[in-house]
């Protein structure tokens, strides 16, 4: 454990990548087995469930050393994290254990969701007390499931490659599936993952094991450059960027997995894929876009958003919200790995297994334009469609590895965001490095709907998109202008607008507007805007109207698709 405090440390230390990979690949080249599986798992993004209440946490500090509540605060918003606050604020512990961070997880932290409340918190301060300070930081991020560090799975990756020698695609691929929360790291897990190829290039691997996805980049040069940029449009296949959930269907074994992009198994979410058990031949991996689908149209996200919240799919609620795949590629066929093979190789075939009676699957249509100006006007109906814009593949590319250039290029040209000029009205302190500025931002729009005074009215909280420079300016006017504090929570006087951009736009009776809008980030800080002159409720309202479809009848060409 105290190793894996000292990686810890010295990663948060540094914001320099060679001096976070000589940290990974020095821990994991002295690291036991079992340790380093479990250090592959948090720093690769695995999260177990938290394992105890944060307010129990908070006690160990107030009841423990009878600190007032009101203190405790005023330090976790200084801090701004609540495993370093506590961490701060413990005790001086005796540093006495010495036993390994796979001992500590198994049998030590896993067994707490089991303990009643009240054993909890004895249990908790005797553990804490064996512990140095790096190590009880860690320790605490653990248990709230807040582990955070500043390293990619990527990274984690490179390290483990270079202290193998095994290609790091490989590493990739082994690797998928390593942090669902169902997987239990191992000894013989990391092992596998280091492992030497065999001479036949292959990995032994569970059945259901998918395929590292194959991201996309966006695509940055405006379009009268495209000619030259990306030369004929007949050199790729274009798609629609569909707005679902990135998934991939395994079949293999007579069986059927369903893996989210974030490699988390969803197979249970989605029971609709199970009747695929029986129709696809074994050894199919197919890569798409799970969507709802009714009136042979894609629904809006909001609605796939209520599906994926219930934790119960009752036969009505699938019935209501009915989903489909659309499918556009094809990674394994018959048990053989297509990756390498040419994308129009790949969706040559895609098309001839999708074409069968397979309900749950739908091919996701090509977009045809013989020039970039034609394709750039069918992009324009993205939002009456329901999709975020257009996917560019090239047709010689091989399927490669996350967002890598080497085999092949996905562009996305996504279609420009909703904005809408609004005012700041509640602020709060962001977290990290930012902890000591006020950061985090709610907005407003103005309600003309009465007939009294104009009044405003919240409906977006976004906390990207300044500079630090500009982050710096707004937390001193913050500070200036602070009406009442709620809490970390301050309410200012109106006086900043800012442009806010945002991807998408629903109705929602939680909201206080009665409208949400998801990603929403700061543009631009507006300046020569006066605050009266910023958006109204009805200016939200015109572009959920225009984002909303005309109608859900049947539009069997609605998308171009070939016949």
């Amino acid at each position: 454990m105290k190793a894996f405090g000292e990686l810890y440390s010295r990663l948060d230390a540094s914001t320099s990548n060679s001096a976070k990979q000589d940290a990974l690949q020095h821990y994991f080249q002295t690291a036991d087995a079992a340790d380093a599986a479990w250090a592959v798992y948090f720093l690769a993004g695995g999260k177990p469930r938290q394992l105890v209440p944060s307010k129990l946490l908070r006690q160990l500090v107030l009841n423990g050393d009878a600190l007032p509540e009101w203190m405790f605060e005023e330090c976790y918003q200084a801090v701004g994290d609540l495993a370093e606050t506590i961490s701060l604020l413990l005790p001086a512990s005796t540093h006495q254990s010495t036993e390994a961070l796979a001992v500590w997880i198994e049998q030590r932290l896993l067994p707490l969701h089991k303990l009643p409340a009240e054993a909890l918190q004895a249990q908790l301060r005797s553990m804490l007390q064996m512990l140095d300070p790096a190590s009880q930081l860690v320790l605490i991020k653990l248990i709230t499931g807040a582990f955070r560090v500043g390293v990619s799975k990527l990274s984690v990756i490179r390290a483990l490659a270079v202290i193998s020698g095994v290609d790091a695609k490989r590493i990739a691929q082994r690797m998928v599936g390593y942090t669902d929360s169902s997987a239990k790291p191992s000894s013989e897990a990391f092992l596998r993952l280091i492992a030497p190829s065999n001479e036949l290039g292959d990995d032994r691997r569970d059945p259901g094991q998918p395929y590292p996805f194959f991201l996309a980049h966006p695509i940055s040069v405006p379009q009268s450059s495209f000619d030259t940029a990306l030369g004929a449009p007949s050199a790729w296949q274009v798609e629609w960027k569909w707005d679902g959930i990135r998934a991939q269907v395994v079949k293999r074994d007579g069986r059927i997995w369903v893996w989210s992009r974030g490699e988390e198994l969803i197979t249970e979410r989605f029971p609709e894929f199970g009747v695929l058990a029986q129709q696809l031949a074994d050894g199919a991996v197919i890569d798409g876009e799970i969507v709802v689908w009714k009136n042979d149209a894609v629904q809006p996200f909001a609605l796939l958003q209520q599906r994926i919240g219930r934790k119960t799919l009752s036969t009505a609620l699938l019935a209501k919200i009915p989903v489909v795949m659309l499918a556009y590629d094809l990674l394994e066929w018959q048990g053989q790995d297509l990756r390498m093979q040419p994308q129009h190789v790949r969706r040559a075939q895609l098309e001839k297994i999708v074409a069968g009676q397979l309900p749950p699957l739908r091919i996701s249509p090509l977009v045809q334009g013989d020039s970039w100006q034609a394709l750039a006007m069918q992009r324009e109906q993205s939002r009456r469609l329901g999709v975020e814009g257009l996917m560019l593949k090239q047709q010689q590319s091989c399927y490669g590895v996350g967002r890598t250039k080497t085999d092949g290029i996905w562009w996305k040209w996504k279609i420009d965001p909703y904005v809408i000029d609004a005012v700041l009205i509640y602020a709060q302190k962001g977290h990290g490095r930012r902890a000591s500025l006020y950061t985090d931002f709610t907005f407003a729009l103005w309600d003309d709907s009465g007939e009294g005074e104009r009044k405003l009215v919240p409906f977006a909280k976004a906390y990207s998109g300044l500079t630090d420079e500009q982050m710096q300016q707004v937390d001193a006017v913050i500070r200036k202008t602070t009406i009442e504090k709620f809490g970390p929570v301050r309410s200012v006087t109106p006086t900043m607008v800012f442009e806010l951009g945002f991807e998408g736009i629903s109705r929602s009776p939680r909201h206080k507007s009665g409208i949400a809008v998801r990603f929403p980030r700061i543009l631009r800080w507006r300046k020569d805007k006066a605050l009266t002159e910023a958006d109204t409720l009805a200016s939200l309202q015109d572009l959920l109207t225009q984002a909303e479809p005309p109608s859900l009848v049947s539009e069997p060409s609605r998308y171009g698709e070939r016949s």
